[in-house]
């Protein structure tokens, strides 16, 4: 038996588009192999570049809706006419190996994650260090015309507002800085009591 025999965290990280949570989650995936992004159910067509169950899995609307109604997934979202979910069984076969899980999306998504996971989520936003700052990277990124990205800015600014609804705000000012105290927040909730599967019973042998 060993003490640190644990659940897996569940972790969401949340920030406007541009902000740096798709960057830093790739950073964070490729250096801890404990770390598993969670892949989304999608309606979408796949694109030429994207591999199924790495980039997406790809799924019929009727499916799709299907497993919404047997309540399979943690959370689901509408992007135009497109569906995105995350599945259940994935996530949680997961946790109970002991693999920390990171899931990439919105407010809202993680209003529903939670009340699934009844508090058992660590809950992470990243901001910008300003609108002007989040501009230049939307704009230097050249994916987007000027309509799009005043869209993207109008969009952050009400995700904004949902901050705390999180436990951990970080101003993603240096991603470096960033990353490594993204890094502390994990390993600190690895060691949560909660997520000690056996540590009642090291306990008790401890004590007699």
């Amino acid at each position: 038996m060993s003490f640190f025999d644990r659940f897996g965290a569940l972790i969401v990280i949340s920030s406007p588009s541009g902000a740096g949570k798709t960057t830093i989650c790739k950073k964070l995936i490729s250096e801890d192999k404990n770390l598993y992004l969670s892949v989304s159910v999608t309606t979408r067509k796949k694109r030429k570049k994207e591999t199924e169950g790495i980039d997406y899995f790809f799924y019929s609307k009727n499916d799709f809706l299907k497993l919404q109604k047997q309540g399979k997934f943690l959370e689901t979202a509408q992007v135009f006419d497109n569906l995105y979910g995350t599945l259940k069984e994935e996530v949680n076969d997961k946790l109970k190996k002991g693999i920390d899980v990171i899931i990439d999306i919105d407010w809202q998504g993680t209003r529903q994650i939670d009340s699934y996971m009844d508090g058992n989520l660590v809950k992470i936003f990243l901001l910008p260090p300003s609108l002007e700052d989040l501009n230049k990277r939307l704009s230097s990124r050249g994916t987007e015309s000027s309509e799009e990205i005043e869209l993207r800015l109008s969009k952050a600014v009400k995700e904004i507002e949902h901050f705390d609804e999180y436990d951990y705000i970080l101003i993603n000012d240096d991603l470096k800085s960033t990353y490594e105290n993204i890094r502390s927040i994990i390993n600190a909730e690895r060691m949560r009591i909660s997520r000690q599967k056996n540590l009642k019973n090291f306990i008790d042998i401890l004590t007699k």
